[in-house]
């Protein structure tokens, strides 16, 4: 998972402003993608094939002569719906797990935590390969395993901040007014923990879109001729060997932007957030 390498409170602000711009102008790109992206993702030209950056081809072209430019301002629309996706079902499933167990404690806190851990000790990647193995491969596939593989982290969260929210008086208030387990926590003990929860899943965010790129990259998830970015590096691995290494260095530097802004951002949002009275 991501490693921070320094607190957050020494990053200086300006940091955090570029990484926000960045992630503002790849969620630009993904939504606007066919107004501003100069030729069509998937568009051939066998006249211009491993064409170098120039007026034309700002970015160069790739193995089939498609514009990289082009396939990269695409590419930012399924790469990044496909980490939300997997953020929001791995999400939905750690909380119910994380505020059930901390809310019922005792036996089902210990089966959960037991789910829980044996889910966890499998390598992420490779507990979705054994996913797509069973249902086959595909963008939905990959999105659905790789969210079984973070429900265990986001549970993990979960559980330990819910037992802090748990122990707030406002808890015993509502019980002994008669207000239910399950509607006690819906309507106030969830939502209290979402801003904690934020800053951590934008975090989060970065690594499932590197995990999904990593899914893509050795053909489990999206299929041509998608032009998602992780997909779009491992088409262009036998031009790194003739030495073109645009079509798969430029992809791939869009990834590790990305997850480095996010990373920031996430912090900076924990920070911010998780500020509780």
């Amino acid at each position: 998972m991501t490693v921070l390498l320094r607190p957050a409170g020494t990053r200086p602000a300006w940091l955090y402003r570029i990484c926000a711009g960045i992630l503002v102008i790849t969620v630009a790109a993904a939504v606007f993608a066919p107004i501003v992206a100069p030729y069509e993702p998937s568009a051939a030209d066998f006249a211009a094939l491993w064409q170098p950056p120039s007026l034309e081809h700002w970015l160069g072209t790739d193995h089939l002569g498609r514009d990289i430019l082009s396939r990269v301002i695409h590419g930012a629309q399924p790469s990044l719906l496909g980490a939300i996706a997997l953020l929001a079902f791995a999400t939905v499933l750690g909380v119910l797990i994380g505020v059930v167990a901390a809310w019922k404690r005792g036996w089902v806190d210990t089966v959960l935590a037991r789910i829980t851990d044996v889910m966890f000790a499998f390598p992420g990647l490779l507990f979705v390969v054994l996913v797509i193995a069973v249902f086959g491969r595909g963008p939905a596939t990959a999105v659905i395993g790789m969210g079984l593989a973070f429900a265990p982290v986001i549970a993990k969260f979960t559980r330990a901040v819910a037992l802090e929210e748990l122990a707030r008086p406002y808890v015993d208030a509502y019980r002994l007014q008669g207000v239910g387990g399950v509607e006690l926590c819906l309507r106030y003990v969830v939502p209290n923990l979402l801003p904690t929860l934020a800053g951590y899943l934008v975090v989060l965010f970065g690594d499932g879109l590197m995990s999904l790129a990593a899914l893509n990259f050795l053909g489990f998830g999206a299929q041509p001729p998608s032009s998602e970015w992780g997909l779009m590096v491992e088409e262009s691995r036998a031009g790194v060997i003739q030495g073109y290494l645009a079509p798969a260095i430029i992809p791939g530097l869009a990834i590790a932007i990305v997850v480095v802004a996010t990373n920031v951002v996430g912090v900076r949002l924990s920070d911010k957030l998780a500020v509780r009275p």
